[in-house]
């Protein structure tokens, strides 16, 4: 990765200084003259004090062009998967795996969008429309890489706001050889389509995130609370959890073979943001999201912006409210975001053949942060899933 662990740290941890060191104390070097013994005459003191504010501006106007100097010559253009961006550039490129993985199709080259602040910085990777029917998550990444110049930015922005292609084309979740690109990660170039694509993907251009955010919406006619997923106990993970600013945090390291789990197994700090519907884009959920990325980018450091974020709840353990044995039509005056009670009746599963209706009963205290919208429901269909043990 483009950057040590030690500065991702501190970037992470803003409360979080050098060894020996604090905010409110300036360095050694900077404090000046040890104070002059009792019982010295004021002039004394006053002729140290002059000549030490001197010292002092004359410092300050000769180093800052230095720093600059620098900065400048550490701080140049980055190469993403052949491509050179330099500082205030935004280049737009398209990646095929297929040439990678052996093919001549170009029915899977995917958009990268990659531009370089005019400042040193971070790396933050976005990552969307790793499942192709998930809208939401795309018109987010769009929108923060179209919306964010080189001019303005420090550190680099890195943006794939279309990882699946094909699904997209199609409208479908998975990819055409009905693989999950979201559990092929970090892949492998002999592996399967999407194990390949992964690879390609992960060795390309991921490798060079120093923080990633990889956004989502609910699946398979389920909509989601907005909410962040990561490592509870990944302090740098947490704290871009917190700074993306929506209200509910789940833990997690996802599954194996999800880019996030990927990525925090790397030693990067990883997020998803989850909310809403697939196959639709939704004004409230995108604006949420676009938000929320960008108080992550305040956080680092990456722009200037005051944050707007919500005080959170991080819950430790979540757990999915089934459907009974009937099959029928679930319906539910439910929302995302309720509180419920042990006991309490979410909804109904009715067939409407027979009129036999099941009530579906809260098993736990909690919270709803996903659901099944009202729909035919089969035999075991998740049609809840509760957020509970909060911090």
């Amino acid at each position: 990765m483009s950057r040590s662990r030690d500065e991702l740290r501190i970037l992470c941890h803003p409360s979080t200084h050098a060894a020996g060191t604090h905010p409110s104390e300036p360095p050694a070097d900077a404090r000046g003259p040890a104070a002059p013994a009792a019982g010295s005459a004021v002039g004394v003191l006053r002729v140290a004090a002059r000549i030490l504010l001197v010292a002092l501006l004359i410092r300050g106007v000769l180093a800052a062009p230095v720093a600059s100097a620098e900065q400048a010559a550490v701080w140049s253009a980055i190469e993403v998967a052949g491509h050179s961006v330099a500082p205030g550039e935004t280049v737009r490129f398209p990646v095929d795996p297929a040439q990678t993985i052996g093919g001549e199709d170009r029915m899977l080259e995917t958009l990268v969008v990659v531009t370089r602040g005019v400042r040193p910085g971070p790396t933050l990777c976005l990552t969307a429309g790793i499942h192709g029917d998930e809208m939401n998550s795309i018109e987010v990444a769009h929108r923060i890489y179209a919306g964010t110049p080189g001019s303005a930015l420090a550190g680099t922005l890195i943006a794939l706001p279309v990882v699946n292609v094909s699904g997209v084309r199609s409208g479908q979740r998975y990819l055409p050889d009905r693989r999950d690109l979201n559990r092929a990660f970090p892949g492998s170039p002999k592996g399967s389509l999407a194990s390949r694509i992964a690879h390609s993907l992960y060795q390309g251009v991921i490798r060079h995130c120093d923080a990633l955010i990889d956004l989502h919406t609910g699946s398979s006619s389920r909509t989601n609370l907005p909410q962040i997923r990561t490592d509870l106990e990944s302090p740098p993970a947490l704290a871009l959890a917190r700074s993306f600013g929506v209200g509910v945090v789940l833990n997690g390291r996802g599954p194996r073979g999800s880019l996030r789990r990927a990525v925090l197994d790397g030693g990067v700090p990883a997020v998803i943001y989850e909310a809403g519907e697939p196959l639709r884009f939704q004004e409230e959920e995108i604006a949420r999201g676009v938000e929320g990325v960008q108080n992550v980018m305040a956080h680092l450091g990456m722009i200037a912006r005051a944050a707007k974020r919500q005080s959170s709840v991080a819950y430790r353990k979540t757990s999915w409210v089934r459907a009974g044995a009937g099959f029928g039509v679930f319906m539910t005056p439910r929302q995302p975001g309720d509180e419920v009670r042990k006991g309490d009746v979410l909804g109904t599963v009715t067939n409407p053949f027979t009129e036999a209706s099941v009530a579906i009963v809260a098993p736990r205290d909690g919270r709803i942060i996903g659901m099944a919208v009202p729909q035919w429901a089969l035999p075991g269909y998740g049609l809840f899933h509760l957020g509970f043990d909060p911090e």
